[in-house]
């Protein structure tokens, strides 16, 4: 066994696979499959990749679709207009070209490629980035939302359009884009200066999104491939309610499935790759496709997905052969595993989740000023006062050390360890005041001033979870040493309660899917989706509206330092760590890295070899 670190990371929670009744293509053995040299196709070769949950959609811009375990696979399936490497820098992608063409407006012109052509031998053009912008910016939207109490998406009512997304960037085009006349050019102009132009449309595992003369020959009946992409043009530029209402229906949940589906229109694609196989929660097998017209050139011909929850019995795969790479949850157990395995290497590092600590202003618990009759800093005080006793250190050395030596004590809570702006905004960000040892003797101070004594704090964490479970411990010590009194609302169910008021603190991870500094803004925007603890500083929304509209890098930095500063004076959260990640795989795999954003340790595919 080889023990390395990674170069900036691993991704999100993988898993494992235990073998099942029903054995994928390719796979069996020592290694599974006939090994094979790389080059060009791909020739023979095969690896098999372990995963714990199965793939669900081909649209990953729908609210069921924004999984991982449907990105890594279309990833590999699509290509797009840029991508983050290992080093979290965007770089160019296979579709085309993107230029700020005009600053004031801001105007964005998206070039395709002569070579960008769908797997049916449909170009990919303009219809298809006008549809994934009107899709996903929700302008077009005429209801707020047409989801059940679970958060699936129902059928749209006639005449109703609601596209099941919401993001940005998309949202500040407002106006319709300029088509040139082949449709190989679209140009799109913001209604302000927005920072993260370049991630809006087109990055990563969502290429350009579903085809789009895929979506009207279903929605609106069009066989007609040039004759379907008009119709998807002109109901958007018409504001079609009648054809839109249709196009949203079919948009937001026709694409998914989990089994190999009878139609192929719904594996259209426009990468290398295609799907060949996919028996439910089993495994999915992906083949080069010979008649891809794009640049990659994938060194593997055969990657097949194999499906189970359970870490352990992943790690027992690898050992058998019948998995060659795997990112599974990162445990001592697992590692220690791991390491014991001749032939396997395993990388450690950060991956794309980070843990953080949120507290609740809204709720007449210990930290919302209505406890206090509006006395805003009194609570204020408090909160800072808790937070000073998160032992950050102290978790980071006994819980994730022994996972990735190299841990560190994140402390931002935009920028993930590593990236190009994190040094520059932790300068900045005053999160000293919250001292990665601990503070017990300014919190008991800080709780002194406030004239408040043994304040109850109700603490929400997974309680299934061993590592959230020991963090709660150690915080509980901390907190109680220095007057609280914590009380343990560990829940399985944690999830489907944030926000709901019944807790006064949590703990729980949030996944980077990118560094773009809008990234984060509906997590502490007043009302936002995420913004679970219902926090409210106008002074703050308005610094986020100005870091949406600044696109100088050096001046972005100065700006999310300073909002940082903010949330962290007004006591609205901490930054723990990064979650540690394992990336195992067998000797016989090459060019293996990972990347601290999604798609994690798939951002190089067409670079592994197997020998």
């Amino acid at each position: 066994m080889k023990r390395r670190l990674l170069a900036s990371g691993a991704g999100l929670a993988a898993a494992a696979l235990v073998l099942s009744a029903c054995t994928p293509p390719g796979s069996g053995g020592d290694g599974g499959g006939d090994g094979g040299g790389g080059g060009g196709e791909g020739g023979d070769s095969v690896i098999n990749v372990g995963w714990n949950e199965p793939f669900r959609s081909m649209n990953t811009l729908t609210a069921n679709g924004n999984a991982v375990a449907n990105s890594i696979v279309t990833y590999m399936m699509n290509d797009n207009f840029g991508y983050y490497d290992d080093a979290l820098e965007i770089q160019d992608g296979q579709l085309g070209s993107v230029e700020q063409v005009s600053e004031d407006p801001l105007k964005v012109k998206y070039t395709f490629a002569d070579s960008a052509q769908w797997s049916d031998g449909t170009p990919v053009d303009a219809a298809d980035l006008v549809l994934q912008w009107a899709a996903s910016s929700s302008n077009f939207n005429t209801v707020e939302s047409n989801n059940d109490d679970e958060g699936n998406v129902n059928e749209n009512p006639e005449g109703t359009v609601y596209f099941d997304s919401s993001s940005i960037g998309p949202k500040l085009i407002e106006e319709f884009p300029e088509v040139s006349e082949d449709g190989k050019e679209v140009t799109v102009t913001y209604s302000k200066p927005f920072a993260d132009w370049r991630t809006t449309l087109g990055l990563g595992a969502d290429g350009v999104g579903v085809p789009a003369h895929i979506v009207a020959k279903k929605a609106l009946g069009t066989e007609d491939a040039a004759e379907a992409k008009q119709g998807i043009l002109d109901a958007i530029e018409n504001e079609d309610a009648e054809a839109l209402s249709k196009i949203s229906n079919t948009w937001n949940t026709a694409f998914d499935f989990t089994s190999l589906p009878d139609d192929p229109d719904l594996l259209v694609h426009n990468g290398p790759y295609k799907m060949t196989a996919f028996e439910e929660g089993q495994y999915l097998t992906l083949e080069v496709d010979e008649n891809y017209s794009g640049p990659i050139e994938p060194q593997v011909q055969t990657v097949t997905f194999r499906y189970n929850e359970d870490p352990m019995a992943m790690v027992q795969a690898i050992e058998n052969g019948e998995v060659d790479i795997t990112q599974p949850q990162a445990t001592a157990d697992v590692l220690q595993a791991a390491e014991g395995i001749e032939g396997v290497t395993v990388d450690t590092g950060d991956g794309a989740t980070y843990e953080h600590v949120d507290l609740t202003f809204n709720n007449n618990g210990p930290f919302d000023p209505a406890t206090y009759d509006g006395d805003e800093e009194k609570a204020k005080k408090v909160r800072q006062a808790f937070l000073m006793t998160i032992p950050r250190e102290q978790i980071v050395e006994t819980i994730i050390k022994p996972l990735n030596e190299e841990a560190v004590v994140r402390s931002s809570l935009y920028q993930v360890p590593g990236s190009p702006m994190y040094d520059t905004v932790v300068e900045g960000n005053g999160s000293d005041m919250y001292p990665a040892a601990a503070d017990v003797e300014g919190a008991k101070a800080l709780l002194e001033e406030a004239g408040v004594e043994a304040p109850e704090v109700r603490f929400l964490y997974g309680a299934s979870n061993q590592r959230r479970a020991q963090q709660f411990q150690l915080i509980k010590e901390s907190a109680e040493e220095a007057g609280f009194t914590v009380i343990e609302d560990g829940d399985d169910n944690w999830g489907t309660r944030l926000g709901d008021g019944t807790y006064d603190a949590s703990l729980f991870g949030w996944q980077s899917e990118g560094t773009g500094v809008s990234d984060a803004d509906p997590n502490w925007r007043s009302g936002a989706q995420n913004n679970y603890g219902g926090y409210s500083n106008d002074e703050l929304d308005g610094m986020l509206d100005e870091l949406l509209s600044e696109t100088d890098e050096a001046a972005q930095g100065e700006k999310v330092a300073e909002i940082e500063k903010t949330l962290l004076e007004d006591g609205f959260g901490v930054p723990i760590f990064q979650h540690p990640e394992l990336l195992i795989y067998r000797d016989r795999v090459q060019g293996a890295s990972s990347t601290t954003v999604s798609p994690t340790m798939f951002w190089n595919y067409w670079e592994w070899q197997v020998s």
